[in-house]
């Protein structure tokens, strides 16, 4: 691909972030190195790499491989034969011991079976040569020391040098606290070029014979070696080129071994390089929180909910873009600043990005095309070193993509045309556009003319969209809008800037009739595309309080349900231990009945123990036996019944209140605390009250007396305290008694709050068909902590 479009689009800032994901030098350089691929196959694997390190990710944390050093100087060296210094061969052990710890972290596992994926390949591959790194791990402790355990000759030269040491020491000890001290500047032992010497004074040189290495910068110290201990540091001085000598021979050795794996040391690096680079992309995924797109070969682009990555994450509004389905040229439309050029270059880089194997931050499911090529005129192209105005730089650059662009290629359009003549710019872009758009070319373009928004709704194929913008703030949404074309505001935003009105007017005046239509045409649209979607969300509110009724419905017929197995096991339990004991007590009387003759029971104690048996068994026949189905004592007519009436549900064997009439099949409505349910009219039983009215008054079938509905109702109802399905059920039950003691209006406390009662109170008031009408409290009445609702008068 160009790599100016890598340059417009910003390409390069997405791979120098993913070189920050990257631990190792190879690892960043891979990065740093990436371009789009354009092979579907290559782009399928690179993508489900990256989803399968994600997963890993995801699984068991990050795969940390900065130990990934480059060795292949090194592996050269020692395929010529040389030897290795220290810092060579600890690289080596690195690289080694990464190796292993990558092995490791591709066995772990949580205990569930994993499926394999496309990076256990690269996992298996590797070789650590665990005995080559634990050897030099062995002999070299550090950048600047070899270990004495190398070898056992470097052990035996090093005991003997610390022999040597102390000896000398001890020589020069005793003359510093000697004799000698009077002539020495310090009573200390100091080296000078890899030999033992004290600092004497230099009018005392004579007094103490030996070898001068040194004097001070005043020249009044010399640095002696005295005479008692030349050959000691000459020994000495031997066994450090013994002790170098025998170093040499341990890192030949430690090279020797490496040099029978530098197959393998290669391998491990190419491998961990490839590895860093595809965790660098998960990782970066992670970061973005972005997906993996799904790409076709019928050059079509559906991109939801996409955010550029460059931007804030927390202030990035997710836009919806399509291409090449219904429609192959885009012509985006509205205000500066709001957005058009973002969703431009959202396109573009996310199709880079996609094709570089990198997720992208989008929705699950989005797609992409694989493009040949993207082409990209976007930004201030104005050229002082060649002398170009705007529109020049823009139409050199047009004029190139028009020469290149090719049927597989997506071509990307900021401002076309614009930077001249209105009319004469307008005239271009369309002539360019309807070129493109004959050649079936996947095309996007921003613009301000009108001319464009006209040519897009009267052609076929081509698509007008718009950045939504709020007029009442002066801000835009950048919300992509497709279908729709966007208004420029001009007159809407310069008259909240606060231009005299006068001067509006007299613009308007200028323009041509045509052009005054169409704007109001857009305005038109804009206002129904916002009704439409005010529609929307309150159906989409509707639907949630739906499901979240049917959620609480779900919830308690599962409530119901266990509660019935429950009451079944235990119903079980206790019909098997009565069936046990039954049994017990017939094995028991069996048995004293074959010991009849022999235990002298008489034939009347037999008998009567044969009764007492039968008894016993008819018991548990009884205990065992099933109710019998329930019936009304008398058959029920609709007109029998009446809203608010108590009834018994004869299959529950529950207690409720009337709450709708029947209809034509006989179903009604029956309120049982918190449970509403649908039952049948043949399954209801009237429980007959007394009722005390002003004439007279009846006892109930328990002798006690009630009093009527409008004696006992009050006028209000506190729901305060109550979560929001008691507080429903109570007030449900409470309208009915109300309406029935004909009541005008009810005072209903539910408190501030969350608000989330007020709107579930209000919620019931709205279905319930005795509400004639309901209002939030006045000052004195509670304000938005009750609610007063209105019933309709018979």
């Amino acid at each position: 691909m160009n790599r100016k479009a890598y340059q417009t689009l910003e390409f390069y800032k997405i791979t120098e972030r993913l070189a920050g994901h990257a631990a190792s030098a190879g690892g960043r350089k891979r990065c740093l190195d990436l371009v789009p691929m354009q092979k579907l196959s290559d782009i399928t694997a690179s993508q489900t790499e990256t989803a399968d390190a994600l997963s890993r990710v995801y699984r068991r944390g990050s795969l940390y491989l900065g130990g990934a050093k480059d060795v292949r100087p090194s592996l050269k060296r020692l395929e010529v034969g040389s030897s290795l210094n220290i810092m060579e061969l600890l690289d080596l052990c690195t690289l080694l011991e990464t190796a292993a710890k990558a092995k490791q972290y591709a066995r772990q596992n949580d205990g569930r079976e994993e499926e394999p994926d496309t990076l256990d390949p690269l996992f298996s591959a590797l070789e650590p040569c665990a005995r080559l790194s634990q050897e030099i791990r062995r002999c070299i402790l550090s950048e600047e020391e070899i270990s004495d355990d190398a070898s056992p000759a470097l052990r035996s030269v090093r005991r003997s040098i610390r022999t040597a040491n102390d000896r000398i020491h001890s020589t020069l000890s005793g003359m510093v606290n000697g004799s000698a001290r009077t002539y020495l500047q310090d009573a200390v032992i100091t080296q000078r070029n890899g030999r033992y010497c004290i600092p004497v004074k230099a009018e005392y040189r004579s007094q103490v014979p030996g070898m001068i290495h040194d004097q001070s910068s005043t020249g009044s110290t010399l640095f002696v070696e005295p005479m008692a201990v030349v050959r000691l540091n000459n020994d000495l001085k031997e066994l450090y080129l013994k002790e170098q000598e025998e170093i040499e021979h341990v890192l030949e050795q430690l090279s020797q071994e490496a040099a029978s794996c530098t197959e393998s040391i290669a391998q491990d690096y190419e491998i961990l390089t490839e590895l860093d680079f595809i965790f660098a992309k998960a990782n970066l995924a992670r970061e973005m929180k972005a997906t993996c797109p799904v790409f076709n070969e019928k050059r079509q682009i559906l991109i939801k909910e996409g955010r550029h990555p460059l931007l804030d994450p927390s202030k990035v509004v997710p836009v919806t873009i399509r291409l090449g389905q219904e429609y192959d040229l885009l012509i985006v439309t509205g205000p500066n600043t709001g957005g058009k050029t973002v969703s431009l270059k959202t396109t573009g880089l996310l199709t880079l990005m996609g094709q570089a194997g990198l997720h992208i931050p989008a929705a699950q499911n989005s797609q992409l095309a694989v493009f040949d090529e993207v082409y990209a005129d976007i930004g201030d192209e104005q050229s002082i070193e060649q002398s170009l105005s705007t529109f020049s730089s823009h139409m050199t650059n047009i004029i190139r993509i028009l020469k290149e662009a090719s049927l597989n290629s997506l071509v990307l359009f900021d401002e076309l045309c614009a930077g001249t003549d209105p009319t004469e710019g307008a005239a271009l872009a369309i002539a360019i556009l309807s070129h493109l758009h004959k050649m079936g070319i996947r095309t996007m373009a921003t613009t301000h003319y009108s001319e464009l928004k006209v040519f897009a709704l009267s052609a076929s194929g081509v698509e007008n969209a718009c950045c939504e913008f709020d007029v009442e703030t002066l801000s835009p949404t950048y919300r992509l809008l497709i279908g729709i074309p966007g208004k420029s505001n001009a007159f809407a935003i310069s008259s909240k800037l606060g231009l005299p009105d006068f001067l509006i007017e007299d613009a308007r005046g200028h323009l041509s009739e045509q052009s005054e239509s169409f704007e109001d045409l857009l305005a038109d649209l804009e206002s129904s595309r916002r009704t439409i979607e005010q529609e929307q969300e309150e159906i989409r509110e509707h639907k949630e309080e739906i499901r979240s009724l049917r959620e609480a419905l779900e919830k308690k017929q599962e409530k119901l349900d266990a509660q019935r197995d429950r009451i079944l096991r235990e119903a079980n339990e206790q019909a098997r231990k009565i069936l046990q004991e039954a049994k017990d007590y017939a094995d028991q009387t069996m048995k004293d009945f074959h010991k009849f003759g022999k235990a002298g029971i008489s034939a009347s104690e037999m008998e009567a123990e044969r009764a007492r048996l039968r008894e016993r068994m008819k018991k548990t026949e009884k205990a065992l036996s099933q109710p019998k189905e329930q019936k009304p004592r008398r058959a029920l007519k609709p007109s029998d019944i009446h809203l608010g009436d108590t009834v018994r549900v004869l299959s529950l064997n529950l207690q409720g209140t009337v709450s709708s009439l029947p209809d034509a099949r006989g179903s009604l409505f029956v309120q049982m605390g918190i449970l509403r349910s649908q039952v049948k009219l043949s399954d209801l039983e009237l429980v007959e009250e007394a009722v005390i009215t002003s004439k007279q008054f009846q006892k109930s079938s328990t002798g006690k007396i009630k009093m009527s509905k409008s004696a006992s109702v009050s006028t209000e109802i506190n729901l305060i305290g109550m979560t929001v399905d008691e507080a429903l059920a109570h007030l449900d039950k409470y309208l009915d008694d109300a309406y029935l003691a004909h009541l005008p209006s009810v005072r209903i406390v539910h408190g501030k709050g969350t608000g989330a009662l007020r709107k579930a109170v209000q919620g019931l008031l709205k279905r319930n068909k005795y509400v004639k009408s309901y209002r939030l409290g006045e000052f004195g009445e509670g304000d938005a902590g009750v609610t007063i609702a209105t019933f309709k008068q018979e």
